[in-house]
């Protein structure tokens, strides 16, 4: 049976929604390309500060730079994925940022967590400590926060079973 386009904006949603299908279920499904994720921004008081916390801190390195006269923004990525993080400054802008009440954080695995939480305290960037994460008596995660340095969350956890 052929589906329309209609079909497919309808079945991917539902799909989801309900959990009972993977990305390749509705690609088969409505024969559609699925959007993906490509970046996150963030605000950021002091630019060259939180380029060289997320270079030292995670292997970030600048893939894009736009310059503008009130505004800048740099596309920060590391090797282990395409996902970049976008750091907008405003030039005239003189006082820290809020966070409201909807930010949560943003997380990276890594496959020593010891030694990234190690890296960060060596930064003085003061993570917390690291935690287990269970169900029962199963293990799900291993995982410590830290904040960047205009205070936005990051969540480090060590790579492996639902975090890879």
């Amino acid at each position: 049976m052929e589906r329309s386009a209609h079909d497919a904006e309808n079945v991917v949603p539902r799909c989801y929604q309900r959990g009972r299908c993977s990305v390749k279920n509705a690609q088969s499904i409505t024969g559609a390309t699925l959007p993906k994720i490509i970046h996150t921004m963030i605000r950021v008081l002091d630019l060259e500060r939180l380029i060289t916390f997320y270079a030292k801190g995670f292997g970030f390195a600048e893939t894009h730079h736009l310059a503008y006269p009130d505004f800048t923004l740099v596309y920060l990525k590391n090797p282990e994925s395409e996902f970049e993080i976008e750091l907008t400054h405003s030039h005239d802008r003189t006082t820290p940022y809020t966070h409201g009440d909807g930010y949560g954080h943003y997380a990276f695995v890594t496959d020593d967590l010891e030694e990234s939480h190690r890296d960060l305290s060596a930064m003085a960037t003061r993570p917390l400590p690291i935690k287990e994460f269970k169900k029962g008596d199963d293990l799900l995660a291993r995982f410590f926060f830290v904040q960047d340095p205009d205070g936005y969350k990051i969540e480090v956890l060590g790579r492996g079973g639902h975090y890879r």
